[in-house]
């Protein structure tokens, strides 16, 4: 007798939990979405200005990175390496789907730096702190370039090991605060973390905030996916109070006690976590931090990921070429 699986949990066309433990991801929302979602195999041949490679950086872990390299002239300097932890609530995407794709290599082009795209274990089949975990083996295994102990030719030849910025989108966001915090009690020589960039990171509290409440729900975010993929994705028994998820609260190390790189936050006008993000913000200000805030008028969160809008509006499009502008002059500066 065959018994059929059943499922336990769903999150808005975007993710299907099994009885049996099983997760299915599937996108199974409106088709002519779906594409965003899509692997692009990697090419190391220049296209459009930009090569890209996966790389196995652990063995044992079988821990990936995507590589995009931009095309560069003879003449270039070293080039700074933008370390990124892609979103997806930390229980869906991955480093080679389109929707980072599109943008990633177009960031790579206009920063003119190396962007290492992690390939993030995910929840629920890898809870909290595996995600953050990964993030410190990526800047450990970049260390190990930086001294020449482990090999890999585009980044040995090319990158700048003293200028290594931290960026992340969404709960990618989360974890660019949470890897410079680590990392700010590592020797990391002779790499330096120069920089992190959260970009509308997913810093919740376990009582809704005003913007939750208020704030119109988008693609990218609702409140069903803030609730149902942080609880499948914090520890068993953890709150969204927890430090990866509200490093401002009262679980999570003072912010004044760390020792931080410059930040560069973004955030969304009307994202529906902007309340929290913006309590963030003023935390390290109160901390005397160095942080700079960009706010992006009239969008919602990750906004930059729909290609489909940044393609058709023209606002999207303009708010989209502030944001990696914003992003390349503070590697500049840095």
């Amino acid at each position: 007798m065959v018994c059929e699986k059943k499922i336990v949990d769903e999150v808005s066309g975007w993710l299907t939990v099994f009885d049996d433990g099983s997760v299915d991801r599937t996108w199974t929302g409106p088709p002519e979405v779906k594409f965003m979602s899509e692997s692009v195999p990697p090419h190391e041949e220049f296209i459009d200005g930009v090569a890209t490679r996966d790389v196995i950086i652990d063995t044992e872990s079988d821990l990936r990175v995507r590589i995009y390299l931009p095309e560069t002239d003879k003449n270039y300097d070293k080039l700074p390496i933008l370390l990124h932890f892609h979103g997806g609530g930390f229980c869906i995407s991955q480093a080679d789907w389109f929707m980072y794709y599109h943008i990633y290599t177009r960031l790579a082009r206009s920063t003119g730096a190396i962007c290492v795209s992690v390939y993030l274990r995910l929840a629920p089949e890898h809870r909290l702190p595996a995600a953050s975990n990964d993030g410190i083996s990526a800047l450990l295994w970049l260390q190990s370039l930086a001294k020449a102990e482990s090999n890999e030719p585009w980044l040995n030849s090319q990158a700048d090991f003293n200028r290594v910025f931290l960026i992340g989108d969404s709960s990618g966001g989360n974890l660019a605060h949470e890897v410079a915090s680590r990392a700010g009690k590592l020797d990391l020589a002779p790499l330096r973390v120069a920089g992190a960039i959260p970009i509308h990171p997913g810093f919740v509290r376990s009582k809704r905030s005003k913007s939750e409440l208020e704030q119109p729900e988008s693609p990218f975010l609702t409140l069903n996916m803030v609730d149902k993929f942080l609880s499948l994705a914090l520890p068993v028994g953890a709150t969204k109070d927890h430090p990866i998820t509200c490093p401002m609260g009262f679980k999570a190390p003072p912010i004044a006690s760390l020792k931080l790189p410059p930040i560069l936050l973004f955030v969304a006008e009307k994202d529906l976590i902007k309340d929290t993000e913006m309590e963030y913000y003023e935390e390290l200000k109160k901390a005397n931090k160095d942080v700079e805030l960009m706010i992006n008028s009239a969008m919602g969160h990750s906004f930059y990921l729909n290609k489909i809008a940044v393609d058709i509006d023209r606002h999207t499009a303009a708010e989209t070429e502030k944001l990696i502008a914003g992003i390349a002059d503070f590697v500049k500066r840095h």
